[in-house]
């Protein structure tokens, strides 16, 4: 179960700490954070994405906080060490897990650190998403916005302007029969994370969650060689099946099944500095104690458009503050949408100031390129 202890500061970076916040909805936050507590220090917030945490900025938070800048990193809604978002069973109540929700979660943390307003928010993978609706509901609180790995496509249309217009999918097919019937029979990973079986796939793996984490982080990095992702015409299954298997999957495989294939050798583990095992150890303590339900809630609230008419009162609507796009040149994410990227950089994000794919990344690109993807960021921040 979740745990109410700070993170031993032997396990983080210089300079980072690790507290509890309460949001006021309903939430005890873990947090790491770095730079001066004054309010007068402009705050960036780092949203992480699955299956991640806080942690995952670790090696960003000392960067920007150097630069003069308050960086706070919170574990989201159904991960880590945040305390307060119900139990973890797949039948529980997920009303809490909208995306409006997490823009709540967000506004009462930054309000309970003594701001009333961000100067970045920063999102990476499903943080992207959540940063996305952050700045386009809230454009006086979130002063800009940058996302990282996952482009925004905007709201969902409401019905009558979906009938209105052309679509990427011919809306007559069913995607899912489609992708079965390949020659080689596939599947979509959010409608696998979606079902009852995922959790309990991942947490009782043969390999053991440390190297189920080690295989999946590999195989979505730039350290799998195979990974050279490029646009794909439309949402159908032809296209879809030339992605890697993390995100078309085969048919009757789970995820762990699917990495396993692509497990890193000892040598490449040994050699491997963005993720080193006694690191990876922190991600399998917490996935160990908790599960993965909570953060899979999300995809299944994805799936089965669980918060769509709430969130098709912002149709239409688009991001207006300054934001940018940074991703890993090996990051099948900018593409696993077609078009998506394309819509976001200058139509859904109406300031995008730069689109930026970082050589020697892959998905994990704040893990994978720390450095570059901070020079990106500070770029980010100084422009107009």
């Amino acid at each position: 179960m979740t745990l109410e202890k700070p993170f031993l500061s032997s396990t983080l970076p210089e300079g980072v700490t690790s507290r509890f916040v309460d949001n006021s909805n309903g939430l005890k936050m873990h947090l790491l954070e770095a730079g001066s507590e004054d309010v007068e220090k402009p705050l960036v917030l780092l949203l992480h994405g699955f299956p991640e945490l806080a942690y995952s900025w670790r090696k960003i938070i000392p960067l920007l906080a150097k630069a003069g800048y308050r960086v706070c990193a919170p574990d989201l809604r159904g991960y880590g060490r945040t305390l307060g978002w119900g139990p973890i069973k797949y039948e529980d109540d997920m009303s809490s897990f909208t995306l409006l929700n997490t823009v709540r979660d967000a506004i009462g943390l930054i309000r309970a650190l003594g701001y009333s307003e961000v100067f970045s928010v920063v999102g990476h993978d499903y943080g992207a998403s959540v940063a996305a609706w952050c700045a386009l509901v809230r454009p006086d609180i979130f002063k800009r916005c940058a996302l990282m790995s996952a482009p925004f496509d905007g709201p969902p249309k409401s019905p009558a302007v979906s009938r209105a217009e052309v679509v990427t999918q011919d809306m007559t097919d069913d995607i899912h029969s489609e992708m079965a019937k390949l020659s080689r029979p596939r599947k979509h990973y959010h409608w696998y994370y979606s079902t009852p079986a995922a959790n309990d796939d991942m947490v009782n793996c043969s390999q053991g969650i440390h190297d189920f984490l080690r295989a999946y982080y590999h195989h979505k990095s730039a350290d799998w060689l195979e990974n050279q992702p490029h646009k794909l015409e439309a949402w159908k299954a032809t296209e879809l099946e030339k992605m890697p298997t993390y995100y078309i999957m085969d048919l009757n495989d789970t995820m762990p099944e699917a990495v396993a294939r692509e497990m890193p050798s000892k040598l490449e583990i040994q050699a491997n500095t963005w993720l080193t095992d006694e690191e990876l150890s922190i991600y399998a303590e917490e996935y160990t104690r908790n599960g993965f339900q909570g953060g899979l809630n999300w995809y299944r609230r994805g799936t089965t458009d669980m918060d769509i008419k709430s969130l098709e009162i912002f149709s239409d609507k688009t991001i207006d503050v300054p934001s940018c796009f940074i991703s890993g040149k090996s990051d099948w994410g900018v593409y696993q949408r077609p078009g998506a990227a394309e819509r976001m950089n200058g139509q859904v994000c109406t300031k995008m100031l730069n689109f930026e794919l970082i050589e020697g990344a892959g998905h994990w690109v704040q893990q994978e390129q720390p450095e570059k993807t901070a020079e990106l960021l500070l770029k980010f921040f100084q422009g107009s």
